[in-house]
C-alpha cells in the first residue's frame, strides 16, 4: 500500500523549527485568551479574577491541533506560492481560525478596531462568546471562512464544491474525527471520484484524529492503524500519518508530510495536463493524530484533561465559585506559551514571526474565494421567452413543465460553459425529473470507468449527480460560496434529507448579509419536482410537500417560495431566480404532461405580480363574487379550474373569482415579508367577507399560518395534503386528500346557502361521482375517461359532470 508514517524526517532547519513553534505558541496563547480573558491580555500584571470572563464558553479540544495545521499550511503556501483556503470541519474551534487570521493580519484589515497591539488583543479576547461579540464558531464574521461547522458533517462536501472549476485552488479541509462519524462526511470521501484533475482544483483532507467527542471516544480513533489505513485506501486516498505529542518531532513530521502531499498534488495535475489524462488519481491526504487539548492542562481536580474528552470545551473552570488555585493554573497555562517571547511591548507579534505568514491574497483569511461575491460574475442567460409554450387558449396540452424548463437550462449551460460558473446538481434524478435535455449540452462529470451502455458520463461535465442529497447540496453550497451559480433539482419528498443543511446555509446568508465586507453570493436555487400529487405509483413513501413549511420559518430577507402553475410561469420564475443574489429560492413544479393556462406575456405579468385573478375563469367582473376559488400549485390549479367548470355549468348564477398564487409569500402581510401584500391589496383579491375555497399544494395549515391575521381568515377554507396516499391513480390522490374538484365544489355548496335545492342535488351528484370513481379505478386500474380527457371549457360545459 502507498502509505507512510512520517516521524523521523528532518525537513525544517533548527531556526525555522523554532520560529514555527513560536508562531504556534502565539496562536495557542491567543486562543486561550479568547476563551478566558477580558482584560490583562499580555499578563503584564498578575492574573486577577476580574480579568476573567464571567461566562466561559467555547471549545479548546480541537483548537491547538487546528492552530498547528494552520501554522504549517502558512509555510507551504509561502514555499510553493499556493492558492489555498482553509475549511475548519470542527468549526466550533473558533479560537483557532479567529486567532490565526488575527496573527496573519487579515482580521485587523476587516475589523480595524481589533488592532495589532495590546488594546486590540484585549478587544479580540473580550468579544469572543461575549454579549455583542462574536460566536465561538468559524462563523461568517470570521475572515477566510466558508464553513461555520456549528453542525458537523459538511466540510468535505463544501471543499469539493469550492474547487470545482477552480483548477489552481487547493482547499485544506480539516475533518474532525467526531465529524467523520456523520453520514454526510462518511459519504463525502467518495467525492474524489468526481474531481477532474485538469479542470478542477484539489482538496487536501486532514483528518484530525484527536480521539474524543464531547464525552465519548471517536470511532476512528479506536480502530487499528491498519484498519484505518485500509479504510482510506478503499475510499481511494493515499493517507500520510503524522502522530505524536512531542512538538519538535511533530513539527518536522508535519512539514515533511505537507511537502510530500503538495508535491504529489502538483505532480498529479501537471501529469494530467501534459498527457491530457483525466483518469482518476489517488489523491493524498493527511491523518494528524495529536492529543485533544494539546498543550493545555494535563490534569484538573484529579481528572485527566489533555488527551481526554474533558478537554473538549472549557477544560479549566475559573470563577468565584471554583477553587482559588484554578486561577493560578490558568495563569501558568497561558505563561507556558512564553508570551514575552512572542509579542513586543506594544502587544504586536514580533516581526520575525510575522514573516512566517503569507502576504496579501495568499493569506488563507484573505483568499478571495472565501468571499465569493468578490469573484461572482452574472450568468449569461438566454431569453426565456424563446422557450415559451404556445397557449392558444387556457387548458392547452403541455408536455411537462420541467421538460420545457430543461430546454432553457440546456442553453443556460451552453451559454456559461466558457466561464465555467454554472452547474446543475441532483441525486441521480436529472433524467427522472425530466431535465434530460440538458444532456444535449453537457454530461455528468464522472472520473471513473465507463462502460458502453452508460449514458452521459464523461470526465468533464456541468451536471453533478450522486445518490446523496447531502453531497449534492454540499457541493452546490461550496460552489456558490466561492462565487459561482447553480441549481439543485430533487424529488420533493426527499429534499427533507437536507433540511438541516438548508438551515445552516440560510443562517449563513442571514448573518453575512449583516456584514458590509461580505459580498452577496448567487442564490441557492432548489427545484422540487416529482411532487406529492403525482406519486400515485410510488405511494406514501414518496409523498411529503412539507419542505416549504420548513423554509417559511427562515428570515424574510432570505427565503422565497414559488409554485408556478404551468410551464411559461416556470420559465419566468426560473429566469428570475437564476438572476437573483443571496436568497434561497424554492421552486415547486410538475414534470408530467399537464394543461397550460397562460401565454408567455400573461405568465410574465402574472409571475411579476406573484398573485392575481385568472380572468378567463372568473365571472365576477361586474359584480361582487359569491365565492373566491384560490389555488397555489399546478395540480391544485387544475382541480380548482375543474371545479369552477362544474360550478359554471350547474350553478351559473354564482359569481366566482379565481385567484392563483405563484409567490407563496404574497399571502403574508407586507409588514412580515417584503413580498407580502398590503391589507388593502389582499382584501381586494380575497374580499373581507366572502368564502374562500383554497386548493394548496402542501399542508393546508401553512396557508392558515400565513393568513392568520388577515381580515377574511375566518372564511378561509383550505384543502391540501393531509397525509393520505397509497398506490393509486393520480386523481385518486387528490380524492384521498379531499382536494379534488368534487370535494371543492361541495365545499362551495356548504358555504353558500343561496345555492338552495340546486346545490343539494349537485352535491348528491358529486357524492355519487366519488363512489363511481372508486369503483372505476378498482375495476380498471386507471382514472375515469372524464378525468383523463378533461379539458377546460367554462362556457359550453362539454366536460362537466353528467
Amino acid at each position: 500500500m502507498e502509505t507512510e508514517l512520517i516521524n523521523e524526517v528532518k525537513t525544517l532547519s533548527h531556526e525555522l523549527l523554532q520560529k514555527i513553534n513560536a508562531y504556534w505558541r502565539a496562536a495557542n496563547y491567543i486562543s486561550v485568551g479568547q476563551l478566558y480573558l477580558r482584560n490583562n491580555p499580555l499578563l503584564k500584571e498578575p492574573l486577577k479574577l476580574e480579568d476573567v470572563k464571567h461566562m466561559l464558553l467555547g471549545h479548546w479540544g480541537t483548537t491547538p491541533g487546528q492552530n498547528f495545521i494552520y501554522t504549517h499550511l502558512n509555510r507551504v503556501i509561502k514555499v510553493y506560492d499556493l492558492n489555498m483556503l482553509y475549511v475548519s470541519g470542527p468549526g466550533h474551534g473558533g479560537p483557532a481560525v479567529v486567532g490565526s487570521t488575527y496573527l496573519e493580519g487579515t482580521y485587523t484589515e476587516v475589523y480595524p478596531n481589533i488592532t495589532q497591539d495590546e488594546e486590540g488583543l484585549k478587544r479580540l479576547f473580550t468579544q469572543f462568546s461575549y454579549p455583542g461579540g462574536i460566536s465561538s464558531h468559524a462563523s461568517p464574521q470570521t475572515p477566510g471562512s466558508i464553513h461555520e461547522g456549528g453542525e458537523l458533517g459538511y466540510s468535505l462536501s463544501h471543499s469539493f464544491g469550492a474547487v470545482m472549476d477552480n483548477p489552481d485552488l487547493i482547499v485544506a479541509c480539516v475533518v474532525g474525527d467526531g465529524e467523520a462519524e456523520t453520514g454526510p462526511l462518511a459519504t463525502a470521501w467518495h467525492s474524489n471520484k468526481f474531481l477532474n484533475p485538469i479542470t478542477d482544483g484539489a482538496v487536501l483532507p486532514i483528518l484530525h484524529l484527536n480521539g474524543y467527542k464531547i464525552s465519548n471516544p471517536t470511532v476512528l480513533a479506536r480502530i487499528t492503524h491498519e484498519e484505518l489505513e485500509q479504510l482510506f485506501h478503499g475510499y481511494g486516498w493515499i493517507p500520510y500519518f503524522v502522530e505524536g505529542d512531542e512538538p519538535e518531532a511533530m513539527h518536522q513530521a508535519m512539514a515533511a508530510a505537507l511537502d510530500k502531499v503538495i508535491a504529489q498534488i502538483h505532480q498529479i495535475k501537471s501529469d494530467a495536463l501534459a498527457k491530457e489524462d483525466t483518469a482518476r488519481p489517488r489523491w493524498p491526504m493527511i491523518v494528524l493524530k495529536s492529543p485533544k487539548g494539546w498543550t493545555g492542562p494535563k490534569e484538573v481536580d484529579g481528572y485527566k484533561i489533555e488527551g481526554n474528552f474533558r478537554a473538549h470545551q472549557i477544560p479549566l473552570a475559573v470563577s468565584a465559585a471554583t477553587p482559588p488555585e484554578h486561577l493560578q493554573m490558568l495563569e501558568d497555562w497561558m505563561k507556558s506559551y512564553k508570551p514575552e517571547e512572542l509579542f513586543d511591548q506594544t502587544g504586536r507579534l514580533k516581526a520575525e514571526l510575522q514573516e512566517l505568514a503569507p502576504k496579501g491574497d495568499r493569506r488563507m483569511g484573505a483568499n478571495p474565494h472565501t468571499n465569493g461575491g468578490q469573484l461572482l460574475k452574472d450568468l449569461r442567460l438566454p431569453d426565456f421567452r424563446n422557450y415559451a409554450v404556445t397557449v392558444t387558449a387556457p387548458g392547452t396540452d403541455g408536455e411537462g413543465d420541467t421538460y420545457t424548463c430543461g430546454r432553457f437550462l440546456k442553453d443556460v449551460i451552453k451559454e456559461n460553459q466558457e466561464k465555467r460558473n454554472f452547474r446543475l446538481f441532483g441525486p441521480d434524478e436529472t433524467v427522472s425529473n425530466r431535465l434530460d435535455l440538458v444532456f444535449e449540452a453537457t454530461n455528468r462529470q464522472w472520473i471513473a470507468p465507463v462502460v458502453k451502455s452508460d449514458d452521459f458520463l464523461a470526465p468533464e461535465g456541468s451536471v453533478m449527480e450522486m445518490l446523496s442529497e447531502h453531497q449534492c447540496e454540499g457541493w452546490l453550497e461550496g460552489y456558490l460560496l466561492t462565487g459561482r451559480h447553480g441549481l439543485f433539482n430533487c424529488y420533493e419528498a426527499f429534499i427533507h434529507i437536507i433540511d438541516s443543511m438548508f438551515n445552516q446555509h440560510a443562517k449563513w446568508l442571514k448573518a453575512s448579509l449583516e456584514l458590509p465586507w461580505r459580498r452577496k453570493i448567487a442564490s441557492l436555487n432548489i427545484l422540487l419536482t416529482s411532487t406529492v400529487w403525482r406519486q400515485d405509483h410510488n405511494g406514501f413513501t414518496h409523498q411529503d410537500p412539507g419542505f416549504i413549511d420548513h423554509v417559511v420559518n427562515k428570515k424574510a430577507t432570505i427565503v422565497r417560495v414559488y409554485l408556478p402553475p404551468d410551464a411559461n410561469c416556470l420559465l419566468s420564475v426560473m429566469d428570475h431566480c437564476l438572476r437573483s443574489y443571496h436568497y434561497v429560492n424554492v421552486i415547486v413544479a410538475g414534470k408530467h404532461p399537464a394543461p397550460q393556462w397562460l401565454n408567455m406575456d400573461e405568465a410574465i405579468e402574472h409571475c411579476t405580480k406573484g398573485i392575481g385573478i385568472f380572468n378567463f375563469a372568473s365571472n365576477d367582473q361586474e359584480a361582487e363574487p359569491d365565492v373566491v376559488m384560490a389555488c397555489c400549485g399546478d395540480v391544485p390549479t387544475l382541480e380548482i379550474l375543474a371545479a369552477v367548470n362544474i360550478l359554471h355549468e350547474h350553478l351559473p348564477e354564482l359569481k366566482i373569482r379565481v385567484v392563483n398564487v405563484v409567490d407563496l409569500f404574497k399571502l403574508e402581510k407586507n409588514t412580515e415579508h417584503t413580498h407580502g401584500l398590503s391589507d388593502p391589496d389582499y382584501n381586494a383579491l380575497f374580499t373581507t367577507d366572502k368564502p374562500v375555497i383554497f386548493a394548496f399544494h402542501g399542508y393546508p395549515w401553512l396557508v392558515h399560518r400565513l393568513t392568520y391575521n388577515r381580515a377574511n381568515n375566518v372564511n378561509m377554507h383550505v384543502r391540501g395534503y393531509k397525509e393520505e396516499g397509497t398506490i393509486t391513480t393520480s386523481f385518486d390522490m387528490t380524492v384521498l386528500n379531499e382536494m379534488d374538484r368534487f370535494h371543492l365544489v361541495m365545499d362551495v355548496i356548504d358555504r353558500l346557502p343561496q345555492t338552495g335545492t340546486k346545490g343539494v342535488y349537485l352535491k348528491q351528484l358529486l357524492q355519487d361521482k366519488l363512489i363511481e370513481h372508486k369503483h372505476y379505478i378498482g375495476a380498471h386500474g386507471k382514472d375515469m375517461p372524464e378525468i383523463l380527457n378533461w379539458k377546460w371549457d367554462a362556457i359550453k360545459g362539454d366536460n362537466v359532470v353528467k
